[in-house]
């Protein structure tokens, strides 16, 4: 599998380079001892990649390495890609967090508007239950620790305890 972050994109005359776009947003990126950037660190995880692939397939339908493999690099770049392009609105307006807004304005303004609609919806839907989240754990008294964190929490502590490391889980 080679090596192509770097590359130029055209893409409907829209010229796009990855790695430029990267250093402009202020991000590092992580490099190996020659200054080329760790596969790993580019790439999602290809075991991420060919779960999500099986789940559209048939229960009997197998997928080659090259698929995944090739799958893997085009979602990778497709991210840097709508990232890159959200980044770059954020750094016009002098703000810092690239937010889900930002990411849907990004996929529009790149013309993927059905998939900038599903996410929007999909973002309002995702800010309501968390706000509903929020206000059933203050009117517990949780004060934003929720159970299954508390649970994490205890559960780390027991095992921390069981392989005789007495460490403070915060």
């Amino acid at each position: 599998m080679s090596d192509n972050i770097g590359i130029n994109l055209d893409w409907e005359g829209l010229k796009y380079n990855f790695a430029a776009a990267g250093a402009a947003a202020g991000g590092s990126i992580a490099s190996g001892e020659d200054g080329a950037i760790k596969e790993q660190d580019r790439l999602l995880p290809i075991a991420n990649v060919g779960r999500i692939m099986k789940q559209i397939l048939p229960p009997n339908a197998k997928i080659s390495k090259e698929a995944k493999e090739t799958m893997q690099e085009c979602v990778s770049e497709f991210i840097s890609f709508v990232t890159g392009e959200a980044s770059d609105k954020c750094r016009k307006e002098k703000r810092k967090t690239v937010n889900g807004d930002d990411i849907c304005w990004a996929l529009a303004s790149l013309g993927f508007d059905n998939y900038a609609e599903q996410l929007k919806r999909y973002l309002h839907r995702y800010r309501e239950q968390e706000g509903e989240r929020a206000s059933l754990n203050r009117a517990a008294g949780n004060h934003g620790e929720n159970e299954e964190t508390s649970n994490y929490r205890s559960a780390v502590q027991a095992t921390l305890l069981k392989s005789g490391r007495e460490e403070r889980v915060i």
